[in-house]
């Protein structure tokens, strides 16, 4: 019985289909998915103190981003999501922000 378990655990995790992200979706445009959350569907905000980041320029964006990542620009929240990306990471989601609508 314990036997005939394992192998089912294993059939079911070799049957669960992977994810593809080869459908044209970059690495930044994902990971900008976790910013709308507060900073509005596709980055454009809808009001209040949170700033849009659609059409934000990249090079502030960049700029205030490693600000926030070493401490050297204050933040309720922003420092501590931005510890977890490294300075490419940050630099190609400012890109992505960069050429959104607003």
């Amino acid at each position: 019985m314990k036997k005939r378990i394992h192998v089912l655990v294993a059939a079911a995790v070799l049957a669960v289909p992977t994810i593809s992200y080869s459908a044209g979706i970059s690495d930044a445009e994902l990971s900008a998915t976790t910013c709308f959350s507060c900073h509005g569907p596709e980055g454009k905000n809808v009001g209040g103190a949170i700033p849009a980041l659609a059409g934000y320029p990249e090079k502030v964006m960049v700029e205030q981003l490693k600000n926030f990542k070493s401490g050297k620009r204050p933040s309720t929240v922003m420092q501590r999501h931005i510890k977890g990306y490294s300075d490419a990471e940050i630099e190609d989601l400012a890109r992505y922000f960069s050429t959104l609508k607003p």
